[in-house]
C-alpha cells in the first residue's frame, strides 16, 4: 500500500495543488494536504473534499488562493474558528492553521492555540486521518505519517493517534466516527480503542442529536449498516442514543419456547434492503419496521410468543423517534410510517389466498410507494429454512402479478372517491361531520370491495341508496 513521493505526486496533478503550493511559498508558510483526501489515495476511493493545514494563518493562505483563482472562486471565512473555505467549480478546499487543542469536561468545543504540524496531527481523531502530504515546492509530495496510519490501513484498523481515553473524552463524537469509519471501510476498531469507547460511552450525552444523526445517516448509506449498529450495541452507545432499537435485542423463553432475536433480524432486513435500494428512507423503514415489538410482546400458551399489532404500534412510535433524533418531520417521516404500518400486509397476502379486494386495498393504502413496500417485505424474509424462503418468494411474485393486473384494470392506486365530501354536504345540506366522512368512506369501501365500479354514476347511485337508508333528504337537484 505504501506509495513513495514520486507516486504520490501523481495524485496532486490538479491545478489547485500547484496554486496552493505557489501561494504558500510566497507567504513562507508550510502547507500540507491532510486527512480524508490523503487517506483515500491509499484506499483507492474518490475524494472531492480537500483539507489543507498550514503552519500559520489558514485564512491568509485561503484568501491568496481565492484571489489567484479569480472570479470563479468563492471564499468563506470563519474567523471565530480560524478557518476558511474556497469553492471553485466542483472542488471544495478547507484551510486551517495548524493548532493545538485543549478541552473542558462539559463541552466538545476546544480551546485552540497556534501549533505545529505535529500538534495538528496529534489532535486528529484516528491514525488513518492524520496522514499529511507536503505541498511546498521543495518537499512537494512528501508523506508525513507519524502514527503508522499506512500500516493501520493495511491491517484494516481504526486506532487513535494518542491515548484513546483522552481522545474520546475530549470529543465524544469521535466514538461515533470510529463506528462510522469501521462501517464505511469494513475495518475493525483496535481493541484498546474499542475498550476506551466502552469506558467513555456516557460522554456521548454532551453531543447534540444533530451531530449523532449525521453519523448514523452516513452509516445508513453504506452497504452493510449492520456492522455499525452491532458495534454501537456492543460498546454500550446504542442504549444511550437509540434505546428503542437496543430494546429489540435478546431472546426470552417460556415453556421451552423462544422467539427470534428481533435486533439481529432487523439488521439482516436492513442489509437486505441495502442490496436492493439506495433509498435511505426505505432503509430507515427497514430499521424501524419491528420497532413496536418490545412493547407488544406477549406469551400465549397455545400460540407461543406473539407481537400483535406491532406494525401499528411501531407506526405510532415513529414521530417521537424522529423528533428526538432530529430527523425530518415531513413527508420523509410519513413515508417511513407508511412502510412500518403496512409491512405486514403483503406478508399476510402471501400466506393466504390473494383476493382482488385485498389487493385493491393494499394498492389504495400504499399508493406510489407500493414497489418500495414490496421490496421491504421481500427483505423481511430472513428464515434459514430454504423451502420456506422459496415459498414466500413465489407467493410474493403472485402478489406482484396481481398488483399489476388490478392496477391496469381498475386504476386504484392513489384513487380518490368519485364524489367528494364537499359534494355530499351540498347534496344533503349537511354540515362538516362524522356522517359525511362515513358516507365518503362507504363509497370508497364499495369500490375497493368490487361492490360498484370506480365510476361517478355508479358511486352517485350508491350514495343515494345509502342516504335513503339513513333518512337523508336530497336538497340540491342532481
Amino acid at each position: 500500500m505504501y506509495l513513495d513521493k514520486e507516486h504520490l505526486v501523481k495524485y496532486l496533478q490538479d491545478d489547485i495543488f500547484k496554486i496552493i503550493s505557489e501561494e504558500a511559498d510566497k507567504l513562507h508558510l508550510e502547507s500540507y494536504v491532510i486527512g480524508g483526501f490523503v487517506r483515500d489515495i491509499f484506499l483507492n476511493r474518490d475524494s472531492k473534499d480537500i483539507d489543507v493545514v498550514t503552519v500559520g494563518s489558514g485564512i491568509e493562505l485561503a484568501s491568496a488562493v481565492s484571489n489567484r483563482l479569480g472570479k470563479g472562486a468563492h471564499l468563506s471565512v470563519f474567523k471565530n474558528f480560524g478557518t476558511a473555505q474556497v469553492k471553485h467549480k466542483e472542488l471544495e478546499v478547507e484551510f486551517v492553521g495548524a493548532r493545538t487543542e485543549s478541552y473542558t469536561h462539559d463541552s466538545r468545543k476546544p480551546i485552540v492555540e497556534d501549533g505545529t504540524l505535529e500538534d495538528d496531527q496529534n489532535r486528529r481523531d484516528f491514525t488513518i486521518n492524520a496522514l499529511a502530504i507536503c505541498l511546498n515546492e521543495n518537499r512537494f509530495g512528501e508523506l508525513i505519517d507519524p502514527f503508522g496510519g499506512i500500516e493501520d490501513m493495511e491491517r484494516g484498523i481504526i486506532r487513535t493517534p494518542l491515548d484513546p481515553d483522552i481522545t474520546f473524552s475530549d470529543d465524544p463524537l469521535r466514538m461515533m466516527r470510529a463506528v462510522r469509519f469501521a462501517t464505511q471501510l469494513g475495518f475493525t476498531i483496535e481493541e484498546s480503542t474499542f475498550k476506551a469507547i466502552e469506558r467513555n460511552k456516557d460522554r456521548i450525552k454532551i453531543i447534540s442529536s444533530e451531530r449523532i444523526i449525521d453519523e448514523i445517516n452516513k452509516m445508513m448509506k453504506t452497504k452493510s449498516p449492520s456492522i455499525g449498529f452491532v458495534l454501537l450495541e456492543n460498546s454500550g452507545l446504542l442504549p444511550i442514543i437509540f434505546p428503542e432499537l437496543s430494546a429489540l435485542k435478546g431472546v426470552e423463553s417460556k415453556d421451552g419456547r423462544g422467539h427470534k432475536d428481533n435486533f439481529y433480524h432487523t439488521l439482516t432486513v436492513l442489509d437486505n434492503v441495502c442490496q436492493m435500494s439506495q433509498n435511505i428512507w426505505l432503509r430507515w423503514g427497514a430499521l424501524l419496521h419491528d420497532i413496536g415489538k418490545p412493547v407488544t410482546k406477549r406469551y400465549d400458551k397455545k400460540l407461543g410468543w406473539t407481537f400483535h399489532n406491532h406494525n401499528f404500534i411501531g407506526e405510532k412510535m415513529i414521530p417521537e423517534i424522529f423528533r428526538k433524533m432530529k430527523l425530518p418531520l415531513n413527508d420523509k417521516m410519513k413515508y417511513v410510517q407508511k412502510m412500518v404500518g403496512l409491512h405486514m400486509r403483503p406478508i399476510v397476502l402471501a400466506e393466504e389466498e390473494v383476493t382482488d379486494s385485498a389487493i385493491r386495498r393494499l394498492l389504495f393504502d400504499a399508493g406510489d410507494d407500493i414497489e418500495d413496500l414490496m421490496t421491504l417485505c421481500e427483505a423481511d424474509i430472513t428464515s434459514k429454512n430454504k423451502e420456506k424462503v422459496k415459498r414466500f418468494l413465489l407467493n410474493f411474485k403472485l402478489v406482484r402479478d396481481k398488483l399489476r393486473e388490478i392496477e391496469l384494470k381498475d386504476r386504484i392506486r392513489n384513487m380518490q372517491p368519485p364524489i367528494s365530501g364537499e359534494e355530499i354536504m351540498e347534496i344533503f345540506s349537511l354540515p362538516p361531520s362524522r356522517e359525511v366522512g362515513e358516507l365518503k368512506s362507504m363509497i370508497k369501501d364499495a369500490i375497493l370491495d368490487c361492490v360498484i365500479p370506480n365510476e361517478r354514476e355508479a358511486a352517485m347511485d350508491y350514495l343515494l341508496k345509502l342516504a335513503k337508508e339513513r333518512g337523508y333528504t336530497v336538497t340540491k337537484p342532481l
